[in-house]
């Protein structure tokens, strides 16, 4: 395998998450998947560059989540780094609600856990939190909830 191969992700991963999206009578050509595959290991590896920089520049050695949502937000991806910020947060509660059934106390804390993550980026706003999200389970093939409208 060469090294371009080497540094996207696995074609057939790429695939199955299209396949997802799509009808189950949909065909997606190689090509479709090629390009998809390209622009996907790029666009990630565009954000994490960013939030490592950010890293580095704090004398710091692991890029964080709160460090993805930055990079979102500077790079102009606001509605994307809005969403990871819910989808973290959501996270490390249920974390925070796991580590406390394992300790036998299943109340979760009353004190509440911020994502440092503050969007200081282009528009200077400010993410709130919490803002609970809602996980729906899609049948391969239904779209209709799939896009924004």
């Amino acid at each position: 395998m060469d090294d371009e191969q080497e540094r996207l992700f696995p074609i057939a991963n790429v695939g199955r998450i299209m396949k997802q999206i799509l009808p189950p009578t949909a065909k997606i050509s190689k090509e479709a998947k090629q390009t998809m595959q390209e622009s996907a290991t790029e666009f990630v590896s565009f954000v994490t560059a960013e939030a490592s920089d950010k890293c580095h520049k704090e004398n710091r050695k692991t890029v964080n989540g709160d460090d993805i949502c930055w990079a979102l937000s500077t790079l102009g991806f606001d509605n994307y780094a809005e969403a990871i910020v819910r989808y973290l947060y959501k996270y490390r509660q249920a974390e925070r609600l796991k580590a406390n059934q394992n300790k036998g106390n299943s109340t979760p804390d009353n004190h509440e856990e911020e994502s440092n993550y503050r969007s200081g980026g282009q528009h200077g706003r400010q993410t709130e939190l919490p803002i609970p999200l809602e996980f729906r389970v899609m049948e391969r093939g239904d779209n209709s909830q799939a896009r924004p409208s």
